[in-house]
């Protein structure tokens, strides 16, 4: 079990990985050994997320989703597949953790009195400079 939050966990069970040659720094190794990690999560069939989590978590991920509701993190900033396996998962519990945060709703505001004056002050002097410019003619 991954432990998220208080109150969320995830079972190893849920997560599948994906060895892959990664792109980038690894010398000889590089085009031998497939470091890179593909770490996929279905957010849309975990039952360990509650419902207004996943749906946060979903459109946080953004491009990371599939259509099928599969979050694909992929980590290859190490040379080591270890490494990479941390750092991936590392990546979805902070991704979680980010979702798990409840936003605050927002709270409609009237704007005060003052603020409505200033701004009819505003349009006066503006439509005043503006009426200088109006050429009239002479009589």
């Amino acid at each position: 079990m991954i432990r998220v939050t208080d109150t969320i966990a995830i079972d190893e069970a849920e997560l599948v990985e994906d060895f892959v040659r990664a792109s980038g720094p690894g010398g000889q190794n590089v085009n031998k050994v497939a470091t890179a990690v593909q770490l996929r999560f279905d957010v849309r069939r975990s039952r360990a997320l509650p419902n207004d989590v996943a749906i946060r978590l979903m459109k946080l991920a953004g491009s990371r989703l599939t259509g099928e509701g599969v979050l694909v993190i992929t980590a290859q900033r190490f040379r080591t597949q270890e490494r990479n396996r941390e750092d991936a998962r590392e990546r979805l519990v902070e991704l979680i953790r980010q979702a798990a945060v409840r936003p605050t709703p927002r709270r409609p505001t009237k704007p005060t009195r003052a603020s409505k004056e200033r701004r009819v002050d505003a349009k006066k002097r503006r439509g005043s400079i503006k009426s200088l410019r109006q050429g009239r003619p002479e009589e």
